[in-house]
């Protein structure tokens, strides 16, 4: 009898697979919260995710009276899937509990803060998106932002330097 092939760490454990990420996301905002939700997806989206051809980056979450929709994340048509494909723009619902769905919606209407996606993956089989409750950033929150990176990649390294010696 055959073994079975070895999974690295990190899937075993999760069972994550991701499929997109938005990185330019703590770039252009400051994250405050962050939720799971599950994406409600049709026919030829899953194996096209499977694929991982999708793009979230100017993908915004938007809140309706009782849901929420994930708008304008682009998911590519998958090629072998013919007359029966999806629309690559369309809207996609969003499954949160209610109070989740209020909570979220409140806060961005309120204080001017925006939700947006940070990366889609699979869980055990299953079509997840991380969310989160974000502000955006000032550009001088930006360049603040890229000091202190630099800052702190400049004391790392003169640390390592006096280690080796």
């Amino acid at each position: 009898m055959a073994k079975p092939a070895k999974k690295s760490e990190k899937s075993a454990k999760s069972g994550e697979q991701i499929v997109a990420q938005n990185r330019a996301a703590s770039y252009n905002y400051h994250i405050l919260e962050k939720h799971e939700a599950g994406l409600v997806l049709h026919g030829t989206e899953v194996k096209a995710l499977r694929e991982g051809k999708a793009n979230i980056r100017d993908a915004y979450v938007d809140f309706k009276p009782g849901s929420a929709w994930l708008v304008n994340a682009h998911i590519a048509q998958y090629l072998p899937g013919g007359p029966w494909n999806h629309e690559p723009l369309g809207s996609r619902k969003l499954l949160l509990h209610k109070r989740e769905i209020d909570k979220l919606s409140g806060r961005s209407e309120s204080k001017g803060l925006t939700v947006i996606p940070l990366k889609i993956y699979f869980r055990n089989g299953i079509a997840k998106v991380e969310i989160a409750l974000a502000q955006g950033k000032k550009s001088w929150d930006r360049r603040q932002d890229e000091r202190t990176k630099e800052a702190r990649r400049e004391v790392e390294q003169s640390m390592y330097r006096n280690r080796r010696r």
